[in-house]
Formats: C-alpha cells, sequence, structure tokens
C-alpha cells in the first residue's frame, strides 16, 4: 500500500494547482455574483467558455473519465482522478471549467459504455467536447424514487418509435441554455419479466415535442441557475426505438454503471471543499480576538479543528479505498464501500463546514466566504443519488449477508 503520489499524479497535481490559482479562484466571487444576480436567471456566466478553453488546452479535460473507456478516456485511472476532482471540488462548479460536471460525467460514462455507435456520434462526441449539457431525467414526485422500482414513467414502443409519459423532478441541468439532451429512465411494461428487468434507459433530445417544464425547484431558496434542477412533464413525446441504450428492460443494469462514479465523484469534491472549509477556519480563529484572546487559544475552537482534521482524513482514505476497489474489481464489487463513503462524506462535510460558519460568527453565513455554500451543498447531496437511509439500509443487508456467510470464531 502505497500513499504517495505517482510522478505522473504529482504533475498533474501541480499543473491543475496552478491552473486553479491563475484562472479560478481570482474570478469566483465575480462568477458567483453574475450567477446570484437575478437578471442574469438562466443564463451561464460569459467567461465560462474562455476558461474552458484554457483547461482543454491544458490538458486537463475529461479527467474523470476512467482509462478503459477507449478511446474517450485521457488514461486516468478512478484512484488517480480522486485528488484532481478533490482540488476541483474546492471551489463551487469549478469542475465544469474541465469538463468533469455532473451530470455530464454519468451521461457520458453510459454513452461511452453503452452507446451505438450512432449515438456516441450525435451526443457523446459534443458531451466529451464541452460542446453541450445534459441531464439524467429519473426521480419522480409521486414515489419514492430511493426505490427506482417505483419508477412509473412509461416508455412504450409504438410503430418505428417510443412513447414517454409521466412526471419527473429534481432534474438537474435542465434549464442551462446549452442542454440539448436527456437520458431518460422509464418503466417498459411487462408483466413477464422480473421486477428488476421492466425499466429501461432512452435518449430524448431536449427539443422533442410533448416536454414541459413545468417549473425550476429552489435549493434552500437558491435556484441553482444557470442549470437549475426542474418539474418536468412527459406527455406522448415520442422518440424512434434507435433511441433506447441497451436494450429493454436493462436500465437498472445501466443505472448501476452510472450511479456508482456519480456518488464517488460526489465525495471526492466534497473531500476539497472540507479542505477549504477548515483552512478558512483556521485562519479566521487565528486572526480574531473575542474577550481578550485569540480565538485559536480557546480549547473549543481547537478541538473543533481537531475533529475536523481527523474527519475528513478518515473520509479521505475511504474515498481513495473505494477509488482503487472500483479500479481493481469493478463497481458491482465495490458497491459496498461505494455506499459507505456516500453515507460519510455529506455528513463530514457538513460537520466541518458547520464549524467553520460558527467560528466565523455572522460572516460564516454570507456569500463573504465559501463555507456557508459548502455546507449548503454537504446538506442537499445528503440526498441526491439517494438518501443517507437508503445506502445504509443496503450496506447494512451486504454486510449482515457477508458476515452470516463466513465461520463464527
Amino acid at each position: 500500500m502505497d500513499f504517495e503520489y505517482s510522478p505522473k499524479m504529482q504533475a498533474l497535481r501541480e499543473k491543475l494547482g496552478g491552473f486553479m490559482d491563475a484562472h479560478v479562484y481570482p474570478i469566483e466571487k465575480e462568477r458567483d455574483h453574475f450567477l446570484h444576480d437575478p437578471v442574469n436567471q438562466w443564463k451561464p456566466w460569459p467567461e465560462t467558455e474562455g476558461i474552458k478553453a484554457k483547461a482543454r488546452e491544458a490538458g486537463l479535460w475529461n479527467l474523470f473519465m476512467p482509462h478503459e473507456y477507449q478511446p474517450w478516456s485521457p488514461g486516468l485511472t478512478n484512484l488517480e482522478y480522486a485528488p484532481l476532482a478533490e482540488m476541483m471540488g474546492r471551489v463551487s462548479y469549478a469542475s465544469e471549467y474541465f469538463n468533469c460536471n455532473a451530470p455530464d460525467t454519468g451521461n457520458m460514462e453510459i454513452l461511452a459504455k453503452y452507446g451505438t455507435p450512432e449515438q456516441q456520434e450525435r451526443w457523446l462526441k459534443p458531451l466529451l467536447a464541452g460542446e453541450i449539457r445534459s441531464a439524467y431525467v429519473m426521480t419522480e414526485p409521486d414515489v419514492a424514487s430511493s426505490d427506482a422500482t417505483n419508477i412509473a414513467t412509461t416508455i412504450v414502443p409504438e410503430g418505428d418509435d417510443y412513447v414517454i409519459n409521466g412526471r419527473k423532478w429534481w432534474i438537474s441541468g435542465v434549464m442551462h441554455p446549452n442542454c440539448k439532451v436527456y437520458i431518460l429512465l422509464g418503466r417498459t411494461p411487462n408483466a413477464d419479466a422480473p421486477r428488476h428487468r421492466q425499466h429501461s434507459q432512452i435518449i430524448i433530445p431536449a427539443d422533442t415535442p410533448g416536454i414541459e417544464i413545468v417549473r425550476p425547484l429552489p435549493v434552500f431558496e437558491s435556484l441553482h441557475s444557470p442549470g437549475g434542477h426542474c418539474e418536468m412533464l412527459f406527455k406522448d413525446a415520442r422518440v424512434p426505438k434507435a433511441n433506447m441504450l441497451l436494450g429493454e428492460g436493462r436500465g437498472f443494469e445501466i443505472a448501476q454503471g452510472r450511479l456508482g462514479p456519480g456518488r464517488i465523484h460526489h465525495c471526492m469534491r466534497l473531500i476539497g471543499a472540507s479542505q477549504r472549509a477548515v483552512e478558512w477556519m483556521a485562519r479566521r480563529v487565528e486572526n480574531r480576538v473575542a474577550f481578550g484572546k485569540k480565538l485559536a487559544d480557546q480549547a473549543s475552537i481547537r478541538q473543533d479543528i481537531a475533529k475536523s482534521f481527523c474527519e475528513i482524513e478518515q473520509a479521505r482514505l475511504l474515498t481513495l479505498k473505494a477509488a482503487d476497489a472500483m479500479d481493481r474489481h469493478g463497481n458491482k464489487v465495490a458497491k459496498d464501500l461505494i455506499a459507505a463513503i456516500k453515507i460519510v462524506a455529506p455528513l463530514m462535510a457538513q460537520n466541518v463546514a458547520d464549524r467553520a460558519m460558527q467560528a466565523h460568527g455572522a460572516m460564516g453565513f454570507t456569500h463573504d466566504t465559501p463555507i456557508a455554500n459548502i455546507w449548503l451543498t454537504a446538506r442537499y447531496l445528503r440526498m441526491a443519488d439517494g438518501p443517507d437511509e437508503a445506502h445504509m439500509s443496503q450496506l447494512g443487508k451486504l454486510k449482515i449477508a457477508e458476515y452470516n456467510a463466513q465461520p463464527l470464531r
């Protein structure tokens, strides 16, 4: 077990860190001010494409795509990508500059792994080039979508097409003007198929007739412009049968291939966000005096920073172990570690950010620091890609079966 970065990874970390210092940190407040101004709602920050072009020129592009997805991948493993995603996660939305942003990453992996050559040509190539954005259409308002067998939106064959009907919500990225394609999980009714073979995934161009954006959904009163999260209605939306991914009834097979990497990418970024929060906290308490004493000299403050350091390191190591297991054994075998880190990382980040907010006093609740946004992001990521309870239930079930299969000593 080697805890040192390889020369290749050290070079990439230095290059990415230099890029962040030159092009990302300096414009963070300007970009956030633009995105929070109601006048600019659903408009991308104008300088985004320029930074993306610089990142691509620097070779810091599509770093998320695992090495097995040739020829689409730059050649990194999940383990090698982890510290780079952590660095991107220090600044909200920074992963977009490197074409490593959700939900596009998961959709690109779907198309790279399961797409036909025609589907890859039409949709994967422009996504890899950062020319378009996409959305993943899964969650529904009328069912508990953490049990995806509840998904009720129908995908019904009719002639040369499939007809889609149903209501979806919390669909991220839909409002972005460059969002041109959706991948939808829905039910392909088949009374003769087992429960987990009755759903499919299909590609839907965003301009397909029969799709209504019902409303954008606020997260803690923020619309998360320019992509947002939306409620959508599909009413007799019709797409060619050639848009089906892999085949009818194979939706959950695709979902498992997609959601594992997506979940761990969130955790990688949260490690970086948490690290940044504790660094801001340390700087604040060293330079703040209350009741004639530096905050840094207060025992409770030191304990908070010590606990934060321990929790970040524990989550970082678990993230790396999960990434390594994905590389060595595949996402299916690593599902216990993926579930574990998805339980651990968002709650850890929420706790670390909460301590940092407290140390900053009222300032911690403003946009003057990145900390409030880190807390908010961590809180809603405890729900995104499945709530804590769903992951704990599945992980507990796996471990009970595993331990009962072993002799008791």
